[in-house]
């Protein structure tokens, strides 16, 4: 395989959307990273405070080059403030600023402040353009690509939302230097899943380089981030809000997103959630005679590697059907789980009852 490269872009292309995703080190600082995007007065960055203290002066310093007027807006940390009243604080920031319609926001931050800072995008002035800055690896290869916006509700993680695509997303890996182990361990599980769903050979390839990945080694990282956002981009292509083909890129979530509810948010790490998810759905499919048992092995395998549990939380079989049917993919009460019918290929479908409870049964304690 020939050697990553560094400093590249992977474009996103829905009609009439379209946009690049840009990955490389240094990118936050880089005036070139900012040229291009849509004209106006003012720029709003949307962070954390645990980021704030991290990138947040520099991008402010990067944009005030472009920009007349940047503010900041810092909201606390963790997917259990993934809420109405994180929404809010943006919503208030925005309008005591009198922001106009052609205000610029700025996503800088991981999955949650990147989902929060779409949504408001998407109902302020009923649409407002903003760029992803996403600043964890689970971000940078899932959650800032594709335009799904979402705060979660106790009752369903996700469920109030919409489809909004960023104008740019701008993938700084240094950033990533910064990461506990236990955010890039949660990372490489979104990394995982886009083997077993599209490409098997990026499979072979992430288990051959799984130690070089969790040892943040550039080249393989940049390969191991491009290749994630070639497939996703490709699937969002064909396919923006989900009608059919995107929810493949959904393996291991049915079963997470019950976990990150049953627990209560930020529990568990939504990475580790999908990690053992994708056990479980693994296991799904090899009884359900999709895929054999060696395959679904390593599967568990490369899950345990990367640092991630492979065993769910007994919460207890019925509230584990009880979260489920409120997964979106479900129809009519029918649970459907993206399930691996083939190496690097993957289907949308439901299963019996009796297999369902016989995974959750040896898969949780």
């Amino acid at each position: 395989m020939k050697k990553p490269a560094l400093n590249v872009i992977v474009p996103v292309g829905i009609e009439g959307r379209s946009y690049d995703i840009v990955i490389g080190s240094g990118l936050i600082e880089r005036g070139d990273s900012w040229d291009g995007l849509p004209g106006a007065t003012a720029a709003v960055i949307v962070t954390n405070s645990t980021v704030e203290k991290l990138y947040a002066q520099q991008l402010a310093h990067a944009l005030s080059i472009r920009y007349a007027k940047v503010s900041l807006v810092v909201l606390p940390d963790g997917e259990s403030h993934k809420s109405w009243e994180s929404l809010n604080t943006i919503f208030d920031h925005l309008l005591a600023a009198a922001c106009d319609r052609k205000t610029v926001l700025f996503a800088l931050g991981g999955g949650v402040v990147g989902d929060m800072t779409g949504f408001a995008a998407a109902c302020y002035m009923r649409g407002v353009p903003f760029v992803q800055v996403p600043t964890t690896l689970l971000a940078q290869v899932d959650s800032s690509v594709g335009g799904k916006t979402a705060i979660n509700h106790p009752l369903g993680k996700n469920m109030i939302g919409a489809f909004y695509q960023p104008v740019r997303v701008v993938s700084d890996l240094d950033t990533l230097k910064t990461l506990p182990q236990r955010e890039i361990a949660a990372g490489l599980a979104e990394v995982i899943k886009y083997g077993p769903i599209a490409d098997d050979g990026f499979f072979s390839w992430i288990e051959e380089h799984l130690d070089a990945l969790l040892g943040l080694e550039a080249e393989p990282l940049a390969y191991a981030i491009r290749r994630s956002c070639e497939i996703k981009a490709l699937v969002v292509s064909q396919d923006e809000r989900e009608s059919g083909l995107r929810a493949i890129l959904n393996f291991g979530h049915t079963f997470g997103h019950a976990i990150e509810a049953g627990l209560g948010y930020g529990e568990w790490l939504h990475g580790e959630a999908v990690g053992c998810g994708m056990v479980m759905a693994a296991d799904l499919s090899e009884r359900l005679g999709l895929i054999d048992a060696t395959y679904s092995s390593r599967i568990r395998q490369i899950v345990k590697r990367a640092g991630l549990p492979t065993i769910g939380p007994r919460l207890g079989i019925d509230r584990y059907f009880e979260l489920m049917g409120r997964d979106k993919k479900s129809e009519s009460g029918d649970i459907r789980f993206v399930l691996i019918d083939a190496p690097g290929h993957a289907i949308l479908r439901s299963a019996p009852d009796a297999q369902v409870r016989a995974v959750i049964e040896s898969n949780t304690g």
